[in-house]
């Protein structure tokens, strides 16, 4: 599990920054990529990736501004004409279905795979076997909202040592026991997977924020993750000025992280008046000064989610 991002500045694209965009790589869990916001120029950043459209699999929009959507249209269509064939589903606030269908209806867009859109208001987005995709609202200018992925825990490794003690060898047998199932070892003895598995490895959670200013919902979304990923669009001098125009500061992003006991912080959204690494750098001590485990986001950074111990 990686995050990858193909884009951290806020509003319009500068020299050094594209707008919002970051991919999140599930390669080894399920084959695919997410995608969390499509600013314009996504599909530019791509080529210079080492990420495939083929492998998209979903599609998250935190809202409805330009900076976080121009991009899809073109991604879409593109996607087709490379010749991907799998369905790709997009989340996303009440709009982004009539924007979709708009664009690529009236530019004769031709998207040749499944294209589901899914309009939504918060709550459980999906859940399967491996994911759960919770939304809730945020506070921004529109409707906003940040994304909890959570991996489910999985069944922990076998224990070689005691399986070979009890004369097993590697085969059918261990696939059995890994699977849940229990097996027999002579006649009327059985061997349970519970006698033989290691301690469950701790799924991992990823809380993905929109644009926004500190809010109820942040926290909540945030508890305990592995990783959350917050805008931090303003120095915390500019308080008012991210206030009034509903975004946050570093201060407050590495606030949020602290009281959600999150495990890593990572800053984006960067205002274009810090226009380098170098200007940059000033956001970062504010945040560690707060919640030392901090991290600024670049374009074609990528940020491995470590599983916990």
């Amino acid at each position: 599990m990686e995050l990858y991002f193909l884009g951290t500045n806020a509003g319009v694209p500068s020299l050094q920054r594209n707008v919002t965009s970051v991919a999140l790589r599930l390669l080894e869990e399920r084959g695919t990529i997410w995608l969390f916001d499509c600013g314009e120029g996504t599909q530019h950043q791509i080529l210079r990736s080492p990420l495939k459209l083929s492998k998209l699999e979903y599609i998250f929009v935190t809202h409805m501004h330009g900076d976080h959507i121009f991009g899809l249209p073109g991604l879409l269509s593109s996607r087709g004409a490379q010749g991907a064939a799998t369905k790709v589903t997009v989340f996303g606030p009440v709009g982004i279905q009539s924007f979709l269908q708009t664009a690529l209806t009236l530019s004769q867009s031709r998207v040749n795979y499944p294209l589901d859109i899914v309009e939504h208001d918060g709550g459980v987005l999906l859940e399967d076997g491996t994911f759960k995709v919770e939304a809730a609202r945020l506070e921004h200018r529109v409707d906003s909202y940040g994304y909890r992925i959570t991996e489910k825990d999985r069944p922990g490794s076998l224990d070689l040592d005691q399986l070979q003690a009890l004369g097993l060898k590697p085969g059918p047998l261990y696939g059995r026991l890994k699977r849940g199932e229990s097996v027999e070892l002579r006649e009327g003895e059985m061997l349970h997977p519970s006698q033989v598995l290691l301690a469950p490895k701790k799924g991992r959670i990823v809380t993905i924020l929109g644009d926004t200013r500190p809010c109820e919902n942040v926290v909540p979304l945030a508890q305990d993750a592995d990783v959350l990923l917050h805008e931090a669009t303003f120095m915390h001098e500019l308080a008012d000025t991210a206030a009034e125009y509903f975004h946050s500061t570093s201060t407050q992003a590495a606030e949020a992280a602290l009281q959600a006991n999150a495990r890593q912080l990572l800053l984006t959204h960067f205002s274009s008046r810090y226009k380098d690494v170098e200007h940059l750098q000033p956001l970062l001590e504010e945040a560690k000064a707060v919640f030392p485990n901090t991290k600024l986001a670049e374009d074609f950074a990528l940020f491995p989610v470590a599983r916990r111990e």
